[in-house]
């Protein structure tokens, strides 16, 4: 993935023979070189420290925990009844079914297993089967996203119908109760969440039913069917009507809530950059992530991803590492010169509704960024 990265991130240009002294390589060629090298000297001390060897111990028993908890919320919710005590139960439905999101993520980055089969299938099963949410079409919408973190027409994350991300969408929204709503949009973002988890199940169901091409869409169509259906079936026929659809309402909403709100922080008011812009990259992931500070009740419930820099810069790392390879490559940044960008929640959370309400209002450069100026000039 790195490789591929790059090769997109430089110029095109005449390959330089081997040995070519660095005074005769293109200017742009030695640049480039160095950029490389940057990445590629904290890659090889990284990987020198076992920092991206699997651990599949630490996945086998939190895969293992995640089932018994799934297990454990349904028969608690058989046995309780007819009791509006089982809204509790569904947020704590909705804590397990994030967390299955979770590890679904950090399995189809291969960060548990040796083969690639085995990450494959375990992430299918878990994404499909007990988070509901279609492993084929997340794998392509997530990898465009690693590819190209907030560039114009490259990152599908920064896309939406809804949400205006950049002044450019903004633009084309000012008019009517679009244009209100548009003005407005970053009050909006935390009730949109709650709509999260809805989205993704049915993004999953329509895409798998239009890319025909999608590997064993079929098979992850059942699984879904089964896995929404399933749930459905079992809250109605559990709970009375109104309690059941109080319910699938709650459930779904916090689900959205805590899988949503995990992913927002840590992009969303960082840079965007133009779709034609040319970042090495080292620069690239970390120019367009946010960290978020935090303990280890904050590391259960982002699943990680609060190490948003170090996880962009090495995928494959299993979620354990992400801590321990964090002063590494906060050293590596600053030793560069290389911006790093680390707050609280509440203070990401605030920055994006900010950042929202900016575009939203027309500014034309709603975020700062001395890499994006440097590309302009």
């Amino acid at each position: 993935m790195s490789a591929h990265v790059l090769d997109e991130a430089i110029d095109p240009r005449p390959p330089v023979p081997t040995g070519t002294p660095d005074a005769a390589r293109p200017t742009g060629r030695r640049e480039r070189d160095r950029q490389v090298s940057v990445y590629a000297e904290l890659s090889a001390r990284v990987r020198d420290a076992g920092l991206l060897d699997r651990r599949r111990p630490y996945y086998v028993v939190s895969i293992a925990l995640a089932v018994a908890a799934f297990a454990g919320v349904w028969v608690a919710i058989a046995a309780l009844g007819d009791s509006w005590w089982q809204l509790a139960l569904a947020v704590a439905l909705s804590l397990v079914c994030t967390q299955f999101g979770f590890l679904g993520h950090d399995t189809a980055h291969r960060q548990a297993f040796g083969s690639h089969k085995v990450n494959e299938w375990a992430a299918r099963v878990l994404s499909c089967g007990f988070a509901g949410i279609g492993y084929g079409w997340w794998m392509g919408k997530h990898n465009k996203h690693h590819n190209a973190p907030n560039q114009m027409g490259k990152d599908p994350d920064i896309v939406s119908e809804v949400l205006a991300f950049t002044p450019d969408d903004a633009a084309e929204r000012t008019t009517g109760l679009r244009g209100w709503f548009t003005r407005h949009q970053g009050w909006a973002f935390f009730p949109l969440l709650c709509l999260e988890g809805v989205a993704l199940h049915a993004n999953s169901i329509a895409t798998l039913v239009r890319e025909k091409s999608l590997p064993h869409r079929r098979l992850e169509l059942a699984i879904i069917a089964v896995r929404l259906g399933g749930f459905l079936a079992a809250v109605f026929l559990i709970m009375p009507p109104l309690l059941a659809v109080g319910f699938v309402v709650v459930q779904q909403a916090v689900f959205g809530l805590l899988l949503g709100g995990s992913f927002a922080p840590n992009h969303k008011g960082m840079p965007i950059v133009p779709k034609n812009a040319k970042v090495d990259f080292l620069r690239r992931q970390v120019l367009m992530s946010r960290n978020i500070r935090g303990g280890r009740v904050t590391d259960f419930m982002m699943g990680g991803l609060n190490y948003q820099i170090e996880h962009h810069l090495f995928p494959s790392m299993p979620r354990p590492n992400l801590k321990l390879v964090q002063p590494m490559v906060r050293e590596h940044c600053a030793a560069h010169g290389i911006s790093y960008t680390e707050t609280s929640l509440g203070g990401s959370y605030r920055m994006v509704v900010q950042y929202l309400n900016r575009v939203g209002i027309g500014e034309r450069d709603p975020f700062t960024c001395p890499l994006v100026q440097t590309i302009r000039n």
